[in-house]
């Protein structure tokens, strides 16, 4: 018996019991969809080992290898790659503190670090907070890196020999691009051209849809010297149970031995206990997200083509963001307020997201049908 879709067994009436900052941050008259979270039940093999570690009173601090080793697995099973050497990771407490600790490591205070906006908002608050100077080199007008324009952010952030860095997102949040390998290769051959180190954040990973693939980054030509953080917090909806692993290619092994040993302290014991068990045994749970997501996505792109023809998207090949151009309705550089104030729907503005992001916004598809319609009616009736 195959698993149900995840998206349709919880009512909204159950999500608001919900406690974590997409059912409390608005009043309860606001429909959310501006933050990463799933409207799910846990996959079972999660609950279950979480259940029995806090039975066993196991809640100290997080050591090992397990975590490692389970994605070590996961990747060779799912990607066919078999490049996490675990002796090359250390565990983190999450995403972004091992991407702003690997940028502190391999960059000095006041280093330039480029991005590809549209991209993650954190990277640009991390990286602020870090005393790093952050460098645009926005994606194309199809969405996708552009080689041209990355190369030259790279050669003013290296200029006159300087260190510097770049958070690579892969998948691409909040467009929800894959990159293809023969892009990556394009980003790591201009990286060792400018002495540029990349820093690649691969949270969304395992959240790649009907037809295409993911690549990591690690596993193309010319990536040795580069670091990747990966996490099961998005792909089995555990962001609250912090773990991550931040992995190091071959040429950076030296690199992240210089790494603080502080550094690897963040990790909750019950996040890394979770992402273990989802990891490991939580594969069939996830094949019925992702077709729940192909679902979602397609029924998204049906109600916008029927109530409000005038947003255009790019139907994402990853993760479970839905990035919506919303320029032809009139609306404004941010139209997540105007939705707000008129429709009480609580999107993701565009603004945060760097160049790129005026009149954008950003829902989040791992909901159900139900509400994904209801999104879209109150969307529709805020532009009448």
């Amino acid at each position: 018996m195959s698993t149900p879709n995840p998206f349709e067994q919880l009512t909204l009436a159950d999500l608001r019991t919900r406690t974590s900052v997409k059912w409390r941050l608005y009043p309860p008259d606001v429909l959310p969809s501006f933050v990463a979270e799933m409207d799910v039940d846990l996959a079972e093999p999660v609950v279950r080992a979480v259940t029995d570690a806090v039975r066993r009173g196991d809640t100290g601090y997080a050591f090992g290898d397990g975590y490692a080793e389970a994605l070590a697995a996961f990747a060779s099973k799912r990607w066919g790659w078999d490049g996490v050497a675990v002796e090359r990771t250390l565990l983190v407490a999450d995403v972004m503190t091992g991407l702003s600790e690997t940028v502190r490591l391999v960059t000095e205070s006041g280093a330039a670090v480029v991005v590809s906006p549209p991209v993650y908002p954190p990277f640009f608050d991390f990286m602020a907070k870090a005393d790093r100077e952050v460098v645009e080199a926005p994606l194309g007008a199809d969405g996708r890196l552009d080689l041209d324009v990355l190369g030259e952010a790279f050669a003013r952030a290296s200029a006159g020999g300087r260190a510097a860095a770049y958070l690579l997102c892969n998948p691409q949040n909040p467009t929800g691009i894959a990159h293809t390998r023969t892009e990556l290769a394009g980003v790591a051959a201009l990286a060792r051209e400018h002495g540029v180190r990349v820093v690649a954040d691969e949270i969304h990973a395992p959240i790649v849809l009907d037809g295409a693939s993911f690549t990591p980054y690690l596993s193309v030509d010319g990536a040795d010297d580069a670091f990747t953080v990966m996490s099961a917090s998005k792909a089995w909806n555990l962001a609250g149970a912090k773990a991550a692993v931040l992995l190091a290619g071959p040429e950076a092994a030296s690199d992240l031995a210089r790494m603080p040993e502080v550094v690897g302290h963040g990790a909750s014991q019950l996040g890394v206990v979770a992402h273990t068990a989802a990891l490991r045994d939580g594969g069939e749970w996830l094949d019925a997200a992702l077709r729940g997501l192909v679902e979602n996505r397609n029924h998204l792109a049906s109600e916008l083509e029927e109530r409000v023809p005038g947003v255009q998207w790019n139907r994402p090949d990853a993760t479970y963001l839905a990035w919506l151009d919303c320029r032809a309705l009139g609306l404004g550089d941010d139209p997540a307020a105007v939705m707000l104030e008129r429709a009480r729907v609580a999107l993701g503005s565009g603004l945060p997201y760097g160049a790129g992001g005026e009149g954008y916004v950003r829902i989040t598809t791992a909901t159900s049908r139900a509400i994904l319609t209801e999104i879209v009616e109150r969307m529709a009736a805020a532009i009448g």
